[in-house]
């Protein structure tokens, strides 16, 4: 009797474009319970005697500054990680339950200084830092890349290491809240909080008890372009139909790096929302040139 043929493939010693996940790493106790973050990595590294230094992406999700779902990009993310990065997803204190701003911008800063730290336990190469985040986190990830080693956002936990960045990603973040956000918005933020303003809620727990004027200043990114001695090169990628957070937010962090000298591209996904459909295979093809080009 006669057999199909049985197909026969090479095996892969060196387990080549693949990739394996540390999930729950903690690396901060800025809360009792610890801040983790999950960590992917090129799996032919997985049982190497001494691993080879990989170029290390920081990925922020976006959660409107409350507590990130680092689940949501894992997908996606993955593929870096078989492509050769090291790529860790990061969480950070929620805005909501009392944490105001600077905090979730020191946990970020906090999560690179501990990879930095362990760069030989997770062969990390520690020159070779993106951070990359999207709508609060991409403004957490321009917040990075213009404040490296700021001592007004270093804490204690491993200070003597840098929160420096090689290259930033940054995706539909919002970069200057005073333009962003209308006088009635700011208005409502001084009224007594309410269950049917989700929204609204973080933003008082962004401020506190400061000024919500100069706190909005502050956690804008188009705040830090003057004092920023060496811009990183920076990506930005706006949807032109961004229910959220507006386009123009993009373009004016494009014209404004720009106009301060930075390498500074900006790419206009079109008609695309908020997340959803903003996405691509080719999208992704693209950060991952633009991230390689700088720090691979």
């Amino acid at each position: 009797m006669a057999y199909p043929t049985i197909k026969v493939m090479h095996n892969n010693p060196d387990l080549a474009q693949m990739a394996y996940l540390e999930p729950d790493v903690v690396y901060s106790y800025a809360l009792p319970e610890g801040l983790k973050l999950t960590l992917m990595l090129p799996w032919h590294e997985k049982n190497a005697e001494k691993l080879t230094p990989r170029p290390l992406i920081v990925f922020v999700q976006g959660s409107g500054w409350t507590f990130p779902n680092i689940n949501k990009q894992i997908p996606q993310l993955s593929q870096y990680a078989r492509a050769g990065f090291a790529v860790a997803t990061v969480t950070h204190r929620n805005a909501a339950e009392g944490h105001p701003f600077p905090a979730y911008l020191q946990d970020v800063k906090t999560a690179i200084r501990f990879l930095r730290a362990n760069a030989e336990k997770y062969g990390i190469d520690p020159e070779r830092v993106c951070i990359y985040g999207t709508s609060s986190g991409g403004n957490t990830a321009l917040l990075v890349g213009l404040t490296g080693d700021d001592p007004r956002f270093k804490t204690e936990e491993y200070a003597e290491y840098s929160d420096t960045v090689q290259c930033v990603v940054e995706c539909f973040g919002p970069t200057d809240l005073l333009k962003m956000l209308p006088d009635q918005f700011i208005d409502l933020m001084r009224k007594p909080v309410c269950d049917n303003a989700p929204f609204i809620n973080p933003f008082r727990g962004l401020v506190g008890d400061r000024d919500i004027r100069q706190v909005l200043v502050e956690m804008s990114p188009v705040t830090y372009l003057d004092a920023c001695k060496k811009i990183p090169p920076t990506l930005i990628v706006h949807g032109d139909a961004d229910e959220i957070v507006p386009y123009e937010q993009g373009t004016l962090m494009y014209e404004k790096l720009y106009d301060a000298g930075a390498i500074v591209q900006m790419i206009c996904i079109k008609d695309a929302p908020h997340e959803g459909s903003f996405w691509s295979e080719e999208l992704h093809q693209n950060i991952q040139s633009f991230i390689g080009e700088y720090i691979k």
